[in-house]
């Protein structure tokens, strides 16, 4: 029991959603909440649950009570997902593929808040027909119920599996990642451009700035200045 304290403890919690109905009674109108919530603990457990109150408090309340109750272990290698994936419900289609350290979560906000509060921190995603954001988070899970570990994959088919190209990737990546806090990330330098001499509208071209700041051929400063005693040319 105090285990499961401190793990709902350590719980984070994100609201996707909320929304209100209304219905018509002899009174006027009484309106009820809705309210869609993700929780996990940012190390590969997260859940979502769906809770109704009159009030936008209870509703949440209600939700995160419902998504601790339904948390699913994700696998990852790193911080990534071990293996690209694609998950369906209704109309909605979500794919996550796995990226190297330093690439970010690119999402929206809905799978962006799903995969962060996962603990996922390096991924792409892609969605597909509705953007609805309750079929999109299921999506999202059914996607990452999919996951499976080579270890897992090997074990089921009874095969010894070499290195994956995911883990050959992260382990590549992890070379231009930071050693300690503060330092930034290592790259390979940009020389694109390096070998251009001035250009077109550029400062330093043989042409001139488009700001007339370049000396073109009419301001070439070896021609002889015109003198200015010597008596102006007579018309035809």
């Amino acid at each position: 029991m105090q285990d499961l304290l401190e793990q709902s403890s350590q719980m984070d919690s994100t609201t996707i959603a909320v929304g209100r109905t209304s219905a018509t009674v002899k009174g006027g109108r009484r309106f009820s909440f809705g309210a869609l919530v993700v929780v996990g603990d940012r190390r590969g457990k997260v859940g979502f649950g769906y809770g109704k109150s009159n009030e936008v408090p209870n509703a949440v309340e209600k939700a995160q009570k419902y998504a601790k109750r339904a948390l699913v272990t994700i696998p990852m290698v790193g911080t990534t997902i071990p293996h690209e994936v694609e998950g369906t419900f209704s109309a909605s289609k979500v794919r996550l593929i796995p990226a190297a350290p330093g690439t970010g979560v690119v999402a929206g906000g809905t799978v962006r808040s799903i995969l962060e509060i996962a603990g996922i921190t390096d991924c792409l995603t892609k969605c597909y027909g509705s953007t609805n954001k309750t079929n999109t988070v299921k999506a999202v899970f059914d996607a990452l119920r999919r996951l499976r570990t080579a270890e897992q994959i090997a074990t089921l088919r009874g095969v010894k599996l070499d290195t994956t190209h995911i883990e050959s990737m992260i382990e590549k990546g992890k070379r231009f990642m930071p050693v300690s806090t503060g330092e930034k990330a290592r790259g390979p330098v940009n020389t694109i451009g390096q070998d251009r001499r001035g250009g077109r509208g550029g400062r330093g071209g043989p042409g001139g700035g488009r700001g007339g700041r370049g000396r073109g051929p009419q301001s070439d400063s070896s021609a002889p200045a015109a003198d200015a005693s010597a008596p102006p040319a007579e018309n035809a």
